[in-house]
């Protein structure tokens, strides 16, 4: 298993990037709501999984102070989505995703969300995702499938 560190995993990203500017599809790696909530890549493990760090903020709270659960959700999505560019190396775009709360993500801590890939074919990527605190206690689970999108010359999809 080969482990990137954070300058490799940001030269990568932004190979990625600046390969698909063209054509009516251009994409921007990281994504802007991966800026948003202060997420910052931990480990990627090639093909295999991404840890991704994310700071739970007041704004991001429920009426009872706890992560709202569109945030948790995005929290997972912002995980999913850069290992699928960094596993297909083409845009994909998510089929469905599944988040099972089990716990209240308190304010004002650091959440860890780990996505692996559990099984990956031509035209699709299935992944399975936790997340903890930073003690590693279990806050939540999800799984999405993908779509590995088919890109033609000029940037343009298949569609």
């Amino acid at each position: 298993m080969q482990t990137l560190n954070k300058n490799e995993i940001k030269n990568i990203m932004k190979e990625m990037s600046e390969g698909f500017q063209s054509g009516n599809h251009k994409i921007t790696l990281p994504p802007p709501s991966f800026v948003d909530m202060n997420a910052e890549i931990l480990e990627y493990v090639k093909n295999k999984s991404i840890t991704v760090s994310f700071p739970v903020k007041t704004n991001q709270t429920n009426p009872m102070g706890f992560m709202q659960g569109g945030y948790i959700a995005a929290a997972f999505d912002n995980a999913f989505g850069p290992l699928s560019y960094l596993v297909a190396k083409k845009p994909v775009t998510t089929i469905d995703m599944n988040v099972q709360y089990i716990r209240g993500v308190a304010n004002d801590q650091t959440v860890i969300v780990t996505a692996s890939i559990e099984a990956r074919g031509h035209t699709t990527i299935h992944m399975i995702g936790e997340m903890k605190t930073e003690k590693g206690k279990l806050l939540a689970t999800a799984t999405t499938n993908l779509l590995i999108l088919r890109v033609l010359s000029g940037g343009q999809k298949d569609e």
